[in-house]
């Protein structure tokens, strides 16, 4: 594989000849910035091999650099081998940044060239301040891989439709009442809307043009008298024509924002310069900028009643096929040395399959044994899967979405024999899960102070590991969502969010050892009221996760006399809410999981 991408490489050097381009960027993304992007916007794949994201390329006439963050290392120091390129660690130090390195090899007449549908307006002003006073052209409207990639997969036009009230608790005339009432606060006479989730969140549609997550391609462009929503017409059927009218939003061809954005009108303008892509600001032509993080992003974080019940109805379902599968797996039913990664993962999208209301895999399901687990984003396929055995762990990170919402979790299940090292380590991540889970915290408190009473437990053995301990989850929507985010630092201006009633967010710590195990334990938190004093309102979290933990993995010696009661009260509600759902076999076997250590 390698000499197929070494082969693009060079055809994307040559295309730079011709144009006069001594530097050349490529970004993971789409026209919207999404984490996942569908197969049409895979430039990265196409450039060099490399299938993860939060990553970037730049090519020069010597050189072609990758960026991976923590989570990827392993996977994309194997991807991308025999393709020309090198992995830059990011975070690593010694390790230079995008922007340093631009900085670094940028020389007077340079030519530096993008994608600027692919680049949002932040990181064009970052790269434009990198290559600033060296003597730099810019050319934002350069796309090369789509001359070389002249079988690249059609855009994804997929049958929308509409998220019902009974699932979304508010409906869409509202939401779009509400935006506008920001809009007047701030002054702004439109609103450029171009973040995919946020659109399907503000509608109340949902599609399937990204793979795991249930959105369709769009912009959404708001004033104060009128809503339209660009999108491609093939996606839409009479019943949804008849509800977006019924809406008063006006539907117009995808493509056409950027012909009529410098038309609007409207001379102040709210955007996102972290969501929206470089090309449109530029069409927006002579407007005041109004920037800050989509308001919208702020309001579907906080889920509303309805769909905070739905949720946890969700989460139940997703519950009994979890039970089911590591029921198989601990009793026999599933012969562990006869299966590998990917038929384990196979076995549980067919029970998740079975769930009342499913939808699809809220993501692709992590199934990693051994080795293969200290690699964060690993994904057994047909071609390249490991098999288990009778010793150490099996790390599935897997999730479902309902019609009631989506679900995101993660076990590490004992299939045998551990070392005492290995139980330590299971239990440090327990505990800190734990630690975090029983937070009580003042209204104002944000994600990222809370992040240190996870770390913190790793800490004190001086272990850490290179990702956030949790990120929120969409409802019916992608399963990871922002602003809200348990981080050891502060990324951007959108994730100073305060935690409120209502916002879901994972907790997901975990250690990983290269070419040994890694482990993670994942549950989703509700953020509840608590009590009210004379110090303000006061909030806790509510695990919605209803899956035990494998006892098996745990050196109880380590846990204090908090934490037992933590994981014994935990356990009896998973017992009490899942066991009647289960068979007579599933529920005894349930009972003896969740016993109290």
């Amino acid at each position: 594989m390698g000499n197929i991408y070494a082969k693009h490489l060079a055809g994307i050097r040559e295309l730079m000849r011709e144009e006069g381009i001594d530097i050349y960027l490529i970004p993971h993304s789409d026209e919207h910035n999404s984490e996942y992007v569908g197969d049409s916007d895979h430039d990265i794949t196409f450039a060099c091999g490399f299938t993860g994201e939060n990553t970037t390329v730049v090519i020069t006439k010597d050189e072609a650099k990758v960026w991976a963050d923590g989570r990827y290392f392993l996977q994309a120091e194997r991807e991308i081998e025999g393709s020309g390129t090198d992995l830059m660690k990011m975070g690593v130090d010694g390790v230079p940044t995008v922007n340093e390195y631009l900085k670094n090899i940028a020389t007077d007449g340079a030519v530096f060239a993008y994608n600027g549908r692919k680049v949002t307006l932040s990181l064009a002003r970052e790269y434009e301040k990198a290559v600033k006073g060296k003597g730099v052209t810019i050319r934002p409207d350069t796309d090369l891989v789509s001359r070389l990639w002249t079988d690249r997969p059609a855009k994804s036009a997929e049958p929308v439709w509409v998220l019902e009230d009974r699932f979304s608790g508010k409906r869409a005339e509202e939401k779009i009442a509400d935006v506008r009432a920001h809009m007047k606060e701030i002054g702004a006479e439109g609103f450029l809307l171009s973040n995919l989730t946020d659109i399907a969140w503000l509608t109340n549609l949902r599609g399937n043009d990204i793979e795991c997550t249930p959105v369709f391609y769009s912009y959404f462009w708001l004033t104060q008298e009128v809503a339209i929503l660009y999108i491609q017409s093939k996606e839409l059927d009479p019943e949804v024509e008849q509800y977006l009218s019924d809406s008063h939003i006006i539907v117009k061809p995808y493509n056409e924002i950027y012909s009529t954005l410098g038309n609007t009108g409207a001379k102040t303008v709210a955007v996102d310069p972290e969501i929206v892509n470089a090309e449109l600001i530029e069409k927006l032509g002579d407007v005041r900028l109004i920037e800050e993080p989509n308001v919208t992003e702020r309001m579907k974080a906080v889920k509303n009643p309805v769909e905070v019940e739905n949720t946890k109805k969700a989460h139940v379902i997703d519950a009994v096929a979890m039970c089911k599968f590591i029921y198989q797996l601990k009793t026999g039913v599933i012969d562990i040395e006869k299966e590998d990664e990917y038929s384990v993962a196979e076995i549980l999208y067919r029970l998740r399959e079975q769930g009342d209301g499913y939808i699809e895999p809220s993501f692709g399901t992590i199934a990693a044994y051994g080795p293969n687990a200290a690699m964060m984003h690993y994904a057994p396929t047909k071609e390249k899967k490991s098999p288990l055995h009778r010793e150490g762990f099996l790390l599935v990170d897997s999730g479902g979405t309902y019609k009631w919402g989506t679900t995101d979790i993660t076990r590490t299940i004992v299939l045998g024999k551990l070392t005492e090292q290995q139980k330590k380590d299971f239990t440090l991540v327990l505990k800190a899960a734990m630690r975090l889970k029983m937070a009580k915290f003042p209204a104002g408190t944000t994600a990222q102070i809370l992040d240190v009473l996870s770390r913190g437990v790793m800490w004190d053995y001086g272990l850490d590991y290179r990702c956030g301990t949790g990120h929120g989850v969409g409802h019916i929507l992608s399963v990871h969502e922002g602003p809200n985010a348990f981080r050891p630092k502060i990324s951007s201006m959108s994730s100073i969010f305060p935690l409120t009633e209502g916002v879901i967010t994972t907790d997901e710590p975990g250690l990983y050892y290269d070419g040994e195990y890694g482990i993670r334990t994942e549950n989703e938190l509700l953020c509840v009221a608590d009590e009210k004093t004379e110090y303000g309102q006061f909030y806790r979290f509510e695990n919605i996760t209803l899956v035990p933990i494998d006892v098996d993995g745990i050196d109880v010696s380590m846990l204090t006399a908090e934490e037992k009661r933590e994981l014994n009260t935990y356990h009896a509600r998973v017992y009490e809410t899942i066991a009647p759902k289960l068979t007579k076999e599933e529920a005894s076997w349930l009972k003896e999981a969740t016993k109290a250590v």
